[in-house]
């Protein structure tokens, strides 16, 4: 049975989940049927799943949050990226919902799997994802794990986490930790290096984890290989989040011998990861090869410790950030590079076999933008800006088109935008990525947050945008809305920045700045 939206109410009362029908407090839903329709009818429809595109507009107004702003190409990409989401959405053979990544196959891969659950933190309803879960956790022969889960790095802890900090449902999250453990005890035994003499990683790197290029799903790089086993920032800085994810989980279910073998475990990746990966020559956290040294080139991978709060504060290591805005460092016309454009063997590798020697991922700039969005907010620092920020927001936003009409792909030319896989079905609609999550908590900054504090910390800097509206948001069981107003007149409440809670104004101030407001 296909999805319909009359279906709704009873498929969430039989499963336990509130559903809360909340009209929206500042924006009519039916202003933005328009976008749907538009994309319907802009190209065909190869494969159908559980929404075809006639449910597209009910299933979207059933689910996302509703958004305008002044830049209309920002808002258009914005629905266009939940219209091509749940083109994604099937089911498994036990009839869970789960998420794919390419069209073209009906298998889930784990690569994305993190992205998947935080840009999916912002669905209304929740039972999908939290059936993708269970598809992947409990999903295998006899209830195990899918015996694919571990094909990929994933920091599927830590999304978890980061999506009951909006959802609220702590329940659901502590059930699933023994789970959790299980499978932070499983890469311990396959990617933890031994530290024994004569078998690589070098031993140097014992208590740190190792990964092949490829199963970071960032193959053909210019620091590694597709079977070299390199000590790199992306498995280790997802360990190290899984790890404090999995001490806040144990701590929810009253677990304190979980939570404290958990921080200590990620105090010693965290130890580990600035003392060993951080290069202080390039002024950059970069892979070490196998046998020992690094790697001479910088990569975004370097960045991703940010994503997870990982380095400490105050210690020097922002300055990694001033390559992030240089045209020689990862600045390119289209977006964010993948290696420094500096580097000999920048864009090097030839061109339709996956290379993440350059070519702009939107995988990539998703994790580099998080990371930023943590710094510019809790590291006191003076070498990247919110106007960075928003500048490579902007650039992703309009990366985001083929032939002038809205499309994701796999990955891009850093100078014409090209998507490198042309007009592949497998790179159409590509589930790799964010968008909404990097709009919502990011360039609008709702902060997710463990207590009834609403704190909305915008990266949109001053003489942008006139004016937005983020409305019928379901955070914590309430309903909020957030709009940005510069003078007025948009929506006729006032100047200023205006945070609603079930309709009911808890915030208000005059400038784009950090705010808070307690849910009534």
């Amino acid at each position: 049975m296909r999805w319909s939206p009359r279906h709704l109410p009873a498929c969430c009362v039989l499963l336990g989940v509130p559903f809360v029908g909340a009209a929206p407090s500042v924006l009519q839903p039916e202003a933005f049927a328009r976008h749907v329709a538009y994309f319907n009818v802009m190209e065909d429809e190869p494969v159908l799943n559980e929404v075809p595109n006639a449910q597209a507009w009910d299933w979207l107004h059933a689910n996302v949050p509703l958004f305008e702003c002044a830049d209309a190409e920002v808002e258009e990409i914005y629905w266009f990226r939940w219209w091509a989401l749940r083109k994604q959405l099937r089911r498994d053979a036990a009839g869970r919902f789960v998420f794919t990544e390419f069209i073209t196959k009906e298998r889930t891969i784990s690569s994305a799997l993190g992205h998947h659950l935080m840009e999916g933190r912002w669905l209304r309803d929740q039972r999908y994802h939290d059936d993708y879960v269970l598809h992947w956790l409990r999903g295998g022969p006899e209830g195990q794990p899918q015996s694919h889960l571990h094909k990929y790095s994933q920091w599927l802890a830590y999304a978890l986490y980061q999506r009951q900090l909006v959802t609220a449902d702590q329940a659901r999250l502590v059930g699933l930790l023994d789970d959790l453990v299980a499978d932070y005890r499983r890469w311990e035994e396959e990617r933890r290096v031994s530290g024994s003499a004569g078998s690589p990683p070098a031993p140097e790197f014992a208590g740190m984890f190792w990964q092949h290029d490829v199963w970071d799903a960032m193959e053909e790089s210019i620091s590694g290989g597709r079977k070299t086993k390199n000590v790199r920032p992306t498995i280790n800085s997802y360990m190290f989040g899984n790890a404090t994810a999995l001490a806040a989980i144990a701590r929810l279910a009253g677990r304190d011998d979980f939570a404290r073998e958990f921080d200590g475990k990620a105090a010693e990746l965290r130890r580990l990861v600035q003392e060993k990966l951080w290069d202080a020559d390039a002024q950059f956290f970069k892979v070490r090869l196998e046998s020992g040294p690094f790697a001479d080139v910088r990569e975004a991978i370097g960045f991703i410790p940010w994503y997870f709060a990982l380095p400490e504060s105050g210690r020097g290591y922002e300055s990694a950030w001033a390559q992030f805005a240089d045209e020689r460092g990862f600045r390119a016309p289209f977006g964010l590079t993948t290696a420094e454009r500096r580097h000999p063997l920048f864009r090097s590798h030839g061109i339709g076999t996956c290379e993440w020697d350059g070519a702009l991922w939107p995988f990539a700039t998703s994790q580099t933008l998080t990371a930023l969005a943590n710094v510019l907010r809790d590291y006191p620092q003076s070498v990247v800006t919110a106007r960075d920020y928003f500048d490579a927001f902007l650039a992703y936003a309009r990366s985001q088109r083929y032939d002038g009409l809205p499309y994701i792909g796999e990955y891009q030319d850093e100078v014409t935008g090209q998507w490198l896989k042309g007009r592949d079905p497998r790179s159409r609609w590509y589930n790799h990525s964010t968008f909404a999550d990097l709009l919502i908590a990011g360039v609008i900054g709702l902060r997710p947050r463990a207590d009834d504090v609403v704190e909305v910390y915008p990266l949109l800097p001053d003489n942008t945008w006139a004016w937005f509206c983020l409305d019928d948001v379901r955070y914590h069981g309430r309903t909020l809305t957030i709009f940005w107003d510069r003078d007025g007149t948009r929506y006729k409440r006032g100047a200023g920045l205006v945070v609603l809670a079930d309709g009911k104004e808890i915030a208000r101030t005059a400038r784009l700045e950090r705010v808070e407001g307690k849910l009534p």
